[in-house]
């Protein structure tokens, strides 16, 4: 059978280290205002360093995402020619994405490879029971696991949740009420931060046009979230403190790498750009789509005619006319 112990073992020696970092440059290890910041600061840590390491996987979805935007001229006419026939049509389509070397699953890759360090962390911080006989396992010292095991944010252990028993919160010597309370604020920070990460990828790169890009983008900004409402109650506090800070961290890489590689223009606007680069200039469109009326030209003016010289008879205008007896 796999076995998951080589995360569970990664994650401890990345928190374990974080910790002794942070005790050797003097943060108290002991609580202040009810929080043991040396252990709240390893978790931190552990998102920097977990982010760090993802960061080109960050870069290459953002990359794919601007890929998968310019080819959705494609996609819809691909669509307009299959209508009805999604087989030919999901053919076509993965023949385009090879051709043009794009990937859809590259816009979740990031968020699935975070998922082994979430169950590792929530696995760990599980275990931190002081009614565990192996406190040593994942390379613990019992030292160690005691103390993080009272390790506690503003008086609620980082190992309670929202739906600790009475029993478990016995064991942890923890207060009820001050851990849902926690427990509950952290879990709202949790779903809104999770909420604002996928709005502001969806604003920057607009929404797809390919209705199952669409419904992944539907699904990431409204169905994760609420999820979190119902599974936020069994994660630890400790675990609540990463996804925050998680998403805070990715608010705040998106934002870069977003100026850094700006969203192309639409292909809507290049397209209409382009046809008017190459036709003849339209005519001006009055209100209402009616034509404006095309300025008539002014009528040449007629010639003057010269008056009679001096001493000159003067000429009868009227032509056929019956000529003048003489007296």
């Amino acid at each position: 059978m796999f076995s998951l112990d080589w995360i569970y073992y990664a994650i401890s020696w990345i928190l374990l280290a974080w910790h002794a970092a942070w005790d050797a440059i003097g943060v108290p290890d002991g609580a202040v205002l009810g929080t043991n910041w040396a252990w709240i600061l390893a978790i931190i840590f552990l998102v920097v360093t977990v982010r760090v390491i993802l960061f080109p996987v960050f870069v290459k979805q953002i990359k794919s995402q601007r890929a998968m935007q310019a080819l959705q001229p494609q996609v819809k006419a691909l669509q307009e020619k299959h209508k009805g026939d999604r087989e030919t049509l999901q053919k076509e389509m993965m023949e385009l994405y090879r051709k043009e070397k794009a990937n859809p699953l590259m816009g979740c890759l990031p968020m699935f490879l975070q998922i082994p360090v979430f169950l590792g962390l929530f696995h760990v911080l599980r275990r931190l029971d002081p009614a565990k006989v192996n406190k040593t396992l994942y390379g613990w010292t019992v030292e160690q696991f005691e103390s993080a095991s009272a390790a506690k944010l503003f008086t609620a252990p980082i190992a309670g949740k929202f739906g600790s028993t009475a029993d478990e919160l016995a064991r942890l010597g923890a207060n009820g009420t001050t851990v849902k309370v926690m427990a509950g604020i952290l879990v709202l920070v949790m779903m809104g931060t999770t909420y604002l990460t996928s709005r502001q990828m969806i604003l920057k790169t607009g929404w797809a046009e390919d209705p199952q890009q669409r419904m992944i983008q539907r699904l990431m900004l409204y169905g994760i979230p609420l999820s979190l409402l119902v599974s936020g109650a069994i994660f630890p506090i400790g675990v609540i403190i990463y996804w925050v800070t998680n998403n805070l961290f990715t608010l705040g890489q998106q934002q870069w790498v977003l100026r850094k590689y700006p969203p192309p223009p639409s292909m809507t606007a290049k397209a209409g750009t382009a046809g008017r680069s190459t036709a003849q200039p339209a005519k001006t469109v009055g209100l209402l789509g009616r034509k404006k009326p095309e300025p008539v030209p002014p009528k040449p003016a007629a010639p003057k005619v010269a008056g009679p010289k001096p001493g000159a008879k003067p000429v009868n205008p009227k032509k056929g006319g019956p000529a003048k007896r003489r007296g």
